[in-house]
């Protein structure tokens, strides 16, 4: 049997030298052995498997006021503040005010000015990329999820229906 240091599996694996030690230390890699200071670890060996993973209270804690629908919690807030600061960054003008109140009625209201549709859709797709964050906040970031975020934000935007303009995953 082949074997390899602790620093080849860390670099294999991607991983910290520090956690390939400890799982070597903690038995969770089988057939690993010491010989002085120095791991001798099987070059087939997997890499261990987390235990099952402990959500956040935070992250708890917006899945339930989410799925109740409350109003006036963390998800509420962060929904609200997070839309507006972010799309408010990128140029839009509608107020902190329009964007709660699309948010928990789904409508813009009255409004003495004219209002950019791109604004409203922007707005509406931000809550679903937070609720998409959220419902996704234990997997592992990948390009599909990242592609999926900018797919749910410019959906139905003027810029999703620029030729040049690739949404999503879907134009190339």
């Amino acid at each position: 049997m082949e074997y390899i240091s602790v620093t080849q599996y860390a670099e294999k694996h991607g991983i910290s030298e520090r956690t390939a030690r400890n799982y070597c230390a903690t038995g969770k890699i089988d057939g690993s052995f010491l010989t002085g200071k120095t791991w001798n670890i099987p070059a087939d060996a997997p890499l261990p498997r987390k235990g099952k993973q402990r959500i956040s209270p935070l992250l708890q804690r917006l899945r339930e006021e989410k799925e109740s629908k409350l109003k006036g919690g963390i998800y509420h807030r962060t929904q609200i503040d997070l839309t507006y600061n972010s799309n408010h960054i990128e140029g839009s003008r509608l107020t902190k005010e329009q964007t709660r109140h699309i948010f928990e009625t789904n409508t813009l209201g009255i409004t003495a000015k004219s209002t950019r549709i791109d604004d409203i859709m922007e707005t509406v797709n931000h809550f679903r990329c937070i609720d998409y964050v959220i419902d996704h906040a234990t997997d592992k970031i990948t390009e599909t999820h990242l592609k999926q975020l900018h797919l749910i934000l410019k959906n139905n935007t003027s810029d999703s229906r620029k030729s040049w303009f690739a949404i999503g995953d879907y134009k190339r």
